[in-house]
């Protein structure tokens, strides 16, 4: 490509950060995806961007598609290549966005993994009193408890936990905040915690859980504390937080059949997400069946 394309997806992606404010993890992510088009165009001979037509954007998308890629990852690539567009046309580098109206093909969901009850037990049942063993029970109780996002923990700061009404504010996707209560046994976990956090925090440091410097604590030590103590805990299956998260709804949802009640709580724009965590085990769902159903009620 032409030595001015480059510049003007490196100016692209400085937009992304100073303008549009996404985060360092999704400018990553769109630099790699946008990469492949700069790769895939070199190869189609395509000197500047507004040469690329809509049958070309429709070709590379199913370069992707043949190439193994997911459909989520697809759909990634066509958001960034999307966004870069319409930031061309904005900047007069070009006349029309050639990815509006593609779509990424559809891929099978996964359900995450959720652990059982009985696990859950396990995991918290940790009797160490060091100072960090109690911030890591703190985490993984407040994961459990309220289902938050690993990012919403993170971006966690003092004056959002509500001790009084046991609630907890948090900023989710989209900036949008809402609030999600927080269980007994959480706010126990969280009470023993504060005091040890206020001796290793920094002055200028708001940042709820903190890290042995007292600074505030990264998404991966959160990850590798959480793994670490699924194993301490003996364990079978690997812990993160998101499957903490999925355990919270899981559970929540076996027991109310609240679909509505655990979207909120979760955060989720659009309920079709929230089903994808409503997987509840045959034998839960025999057992409703065999109650409810009045061919299947057993005669007294």
């Amino acid at each position: 490509m032409s030595p001015e394309s480059p510049k003007q997806l490196a100016d692209f992606l400085e937009y992304l950060g100073i303008e549009r404010r996404m985060s360092q993890h999704t400018q990553s992510a769109y630099a790699r995806d946008l990469k492949g088009l700069t790769v895939y165009c070199d190869g189609l001979g395509v000197e500047v961007w507004r040469q690329l037509d809509v049958h070309r954007a429709r070709s590379f998308i199913m370069h992707l598609h043949k190439s193994g890629l997911s459909g989520r990852s697809i759909q990634r690539a066509l958001s960034a290549a999307r966004s870069f567009y319409r930031y061309l046309i904005r900047e007069r580098a070009a006349k029309s966005n050639p990815f509006i109206g593609i779509r990424a093909p559809k891929s099978e969901k996964r359900l995450p993994a959720a652990l059982t009850v009985d696990q859950v037990s396990l995991l918290f049942a940790v009797q160490v009193k060091e100072p960090l063993a109690l911030r890591d029970r703190a985490i993984m109780e407040l994961f459990y408890s309220s289902g938050l996002r690993l990012s919403e923990l993170i971006g966690l700061d003092l004056p959002q936990l509500d001790r009084q009404q046991a609630l907890v504010r948090v900023r989710g996707k989209g900036g949008k905040t809402r609030e999600v209560p927080v269980g007994r046994l959480a706010m126990q976990a969280i009470g023993e915690w504060l005091p040890q956090r206020d001796r290793m925090a920094g002055e200028d440091e708001p940042a709820f859980f903190v890290t042995r410097r007292g600074r505030r604590m990264t998404p991966r030590g959160v990850q590798q504390r959480v793994k670490h103590w699924g194993k301490r805990q003996g364990l079978d299956v690997s812990v993160h937080p998101h499957v903490l998260r999925h355990s919270f709804a899981s559970h929540l949802l076996e027991s109310s059949g609240e679909l509505r009640a655990v979207q909120e709580l979760l955060g989720h724009a659009n309920i079709s997400t929230t089903q994808v965590y409503t997987h509840l085990d045959f034998q839960h769902l025999a057992k409703i069946y065999d109650r409810a159903h009045p061919r299947a009620k057993k005669k007294d």
